[in-house]
Order: C-alpha cells, then sequence, then structure tokens
C-alpha cells in the first residue's frame, strides 16, 4: 500500500467501501449523511464481515479518514455529507476503484467473482480485463494496492486481496504450505492404487485355488 498511508481499520474500510459502493448504485442521495453511512456499513447483505457499528464509531472512523483525505464533508443543507476521494489520493482510475470496493467490502475473491460482484459499479467485458487491473493494482510503483493469495486447496483459482489494511495475515498465506505439496495427491491416489490391485490379485489367486479345490467353475475372472 502506499508509505503515505497507515494500514486502514476494518471500520474505515467498511466506510470507504461503502461510500464508493453508494456513489455508483445510489448517486441521487450520494454524498451520504452520517445514518445512511451507518445502514451502510451494518448492512446484512454483500457484506463479509458482517459488523454492528455505531454512529460514534462511524464517525471516528470518518474524522481518521478525512485526516488522510480520503474523505471529503460537504456541509451544504441541513445535515453534513460525506464523499470518498479514493482517486485523487491513490491515483487510480473508477475501474480500479470497483475493484477495490468489491474487496473492500466481500473480502477475498477471485477475478470471475470480482467481475461479477463489481457489475453494478463497473461492468467489465470479461475476466482477462478484471485481471488486467488486478495486475496493475498489484504491481503500481507508488505501492501494491492488492495481492494475489496461495490458490487454496480444492480451488481452481487464486484469491485476491486488497493492500488497505496491510499485508494478509499469516494464516491466508500459509494455506498452501500447509496443504499437501504440488503433485502429492496424485502419488498418494497413484499408490493406494497400486496397493489395491495387488490385493484384488491376491484375492483371484485364493479364489481359483478354493474352486480348484471344491472342484467348481471359477465365476470371477
Amino acid at each position: 500500500m502506499p508509505a503515505s498511508l497507515p494500514p486502514l481499520s476494518l471500520l474505515e474500510i467498511r466506510v470507504l467501501g461503502v461510500l464508493s459502493e453508494k456513489q455508483r448504485t445510489v448517486p441521487d442521495t450520494y454524498p451520504l449523511t452520517l445514518n445512511a453511512l451507518v445502514a451502510g456499513c451494518n448492512q446484512k447483505t454483500s457484506r463479509d464481515p458482517v459488523i454492528d457499528a455505531t454512529e460514534a464509531d462511524v464517525q471516528a472512523a470518518l474524522d481518521e479518514l478525512r485526516s488522510h483525505s480520503l474523505i471529503i464533508e460537504s456541509s451544504g443543507g441541513r445535515v453534513p455529507r460525506y464523499a470518498h476521494n479514493i482517486e485523487r489520493v491513490l491515483l487510480i482510475p473508477t475501474q480500479s476503484t470497483a475493484i477495490l470496493t468489491a474487496l473492500m467490502l466481500r473480502g477475498p475473491q477471485t477475478a470471475g467473482e470480482l467481475r461479477i460482484n463489481c457489475d453494478r459499479l463497473h461492468r467489465f467485458a470479461d475476466i482477462s480485463a478484471v485481471e488486467a487491473f488486478l495486475n496493475e493494482l498489484a504491481e503500481r510503483s507508488a505501492g501494491a494496492l492488492v495481492q494475489e493469495l496461495p490458490r487454496q486447496p480444492g480451488a481452481r483459482e487464486n484469491r485476491w486481496i486488497h493492500l488497505l489494511s496491510g499485508a494478509p495475515s499469516a494464516e491466508m498465506l500459509h494455506v498452501v504450505s500447509s496443504s499437501q505439496p504440488a503433485g502429492g495427491a496424485e502419488e498418494k491416489l497413484s499408490g493406494r492404487v497400486e496397493q489395491l490391485e495387488n490385493e484384488v490379485a491376491q484375492l483371484k489367486k485364493a479364489l481359483a485355488h478354493l474352486c480348484s479345490e471344491l472342484g467348481v467353475s471359477q465365476v470371477i475372472d
């Protein structure tokens, strides 16, 4: 992540994600009031993890984000309203903001999942377009904003995580090293098949001998 930004808390990440999401999905009510922002942070759907933040919690997160220029407060009208300033601070295009928003709100995801979950924020033509922006975010000279995680056992694709909260936890990076090494499953299966084949051969031999002793025809080949 950019050296100028400290790691953001879960609630700070949630506030940023909600503001970016609502800018695209409910533009008529954006910028958001504090009440609307609290409701968005505590939303039960499209959120991972689900949280239960108070107005005071969200206000404190807003104050911290504002100190890093990530939040813009407008005082026109009866109540203050809040908007995000992600693109200007991080110097990224709207497509990258859409990807970051999905990661901030829903946690680690594959490129395919991101394409689906970004649909209301930005419609990517295909998965390769998502991957291109992910790689761009990961290779920024100003500091990586996303990172590809080790593939989980049984998974077909790697997941990506945002780095606005700092580096991923050791548990996330331990998935592959704690799982069976590449090729281990195939070797184990091959050994098991060979063992079963030997056991079947021995059973056939024993059956043939028994049939011979009893003077009956062997019915199993």
